[in-house]
């Protein structure tokens, strides 16, 4: 709707296919979001971005100032879509576990235009933020500031859709309706709009959000609190539905895969890989092989229910 501008940034749907012989009651699917996204960086970052772009550029800003880790997919996504638009990307980043993953995340944050400030842990990112914010005014006007993972209502929206769109696929017939989605939660953005765009296409599916991150508040009341917020978000830019009881939507919330905490590796995470690859799935220890550990024990554990389990893969590597 005109009220809440988008632009595109990838193409859709996203594909969704069965991993044949994988499980125990051969019922695991993926739904790749990996796919999604046509610069420099894919995944579920970029559908977020298609609603905060141009809410940005609607408020008449022309920076944008995030925080993320040294290895942070979004501060990368951000920055190389942000700059399609003129916009420039500010980020604050914090350190994590450094590997051959993070080390290339960060020789790409170097590279892509962005003005990085290592910050190195939250608390010092939290008194940083007010002097970040006057040193990158540009016309009186200051940044546009993005929670973490640009998990606001906003970028919410992008997982609203995304939800609607696994339910245009089920209607399809390219799956039957899924029992669970499983993703993992690193900032609620995703698991909020998934939970919320769900609801709205009156499927029964339930959300599991794996967390990865210790260093943000992402309990199921954190994960109901962004949905319903997008939900008033909707409702005041006038799109008109029936009352949805978000307080009765399926979502379940673990803590059982994040190992020492946000950026490890765990030995479940590269399990997890050596599976997926088997599939031809690449995995990032840091959030979807964390994901796809949880889905495969919940997997092991679930009988009498042949519906299909589905993975939400977010992970969007491009080559270079």
């Amino acid at each position: 709707m005109d009220t809440l501008p988008h632009v595109r940034l990838g193409h859709s749907p996203t594909p969704v296919r069965k991993l044949e012989g994988l499980g125990t009651r051969n019922r695991i699917w993926l739904k790749d979001d990996g796919a999604f996204g046509s610069g420099g960086w894919g995944g579920n970052k970029v559908r977020k971005l298609e609603w905060i772009i141009p809410d940005v550029l609607a408020r008449g800003c022309s920076r944008i100032i995030t925080a993320g880790g040294i290895g942070t997919n979004w501060g990368l996504a951000t920055a190389l879509y942000a700059r399609e638009f003129g916009i420039e990307t500010v980020l604050a980043l914090i350190d994590q576990p450094m590997d051959d993953h993070v080390r290339a995340q960060l020789a790409r944050l170097h590279s892509s235009g962005a003005t990085l400030h290592f910050t190195r842990d939250k608390m010092r990112t939290f008194a940083a933020a007010p002097f970040l914010m006057l040193r990158h005014m540009r016309g009186g006007r200051f940044p546009y500031y993005l929670p973490p993972g640009g998990s606001s209502p906003v970028g919410a929206l992008g997982y609203v859709e995304a939800g609607l769109e696994l339910a245009a696929q089920v209607e399809a017939g390219t799956l039957p309706e899924p029992a669970h989605v499983v993703a993992a939660v690193g900032s609620g953005g995703t698991v909020a709009g998934l939970l919320l765009g769900l609801r709205l296409a009156g499927l029964r599916t339930g959300v599991v959000a794996v967390v990865v991150n210790d260093t943000l508040p992402l309990g199921p009341r954190n994960v109901r609190d962004l949905a319903s917020r997008t939900e008033s978000l909707l409702r005041r830019r006038g799109a008109r539905f029936d009352d949805l009881d978000l307080e009765d939507a399926d979502l379940v919330v673990t803590r059982d895969y994040l190992g020492p905490g946000y950026g490890y590796a765990t030995a479940e995470g590269r399990a997890a890989q050596r599976v997926g690859a088997e599939f031809g799935i690449p995995l990032d220890p840091v959030y979807t092989a964390k994901a796809f550990a949880g889905l495969l024990e919940i997997d092991a554990r679930r009988q009498g229910d042949d519906r299909p389990i589905v993975m939400l893969d977010t992970f969007g590597p491009r080559a270079g």
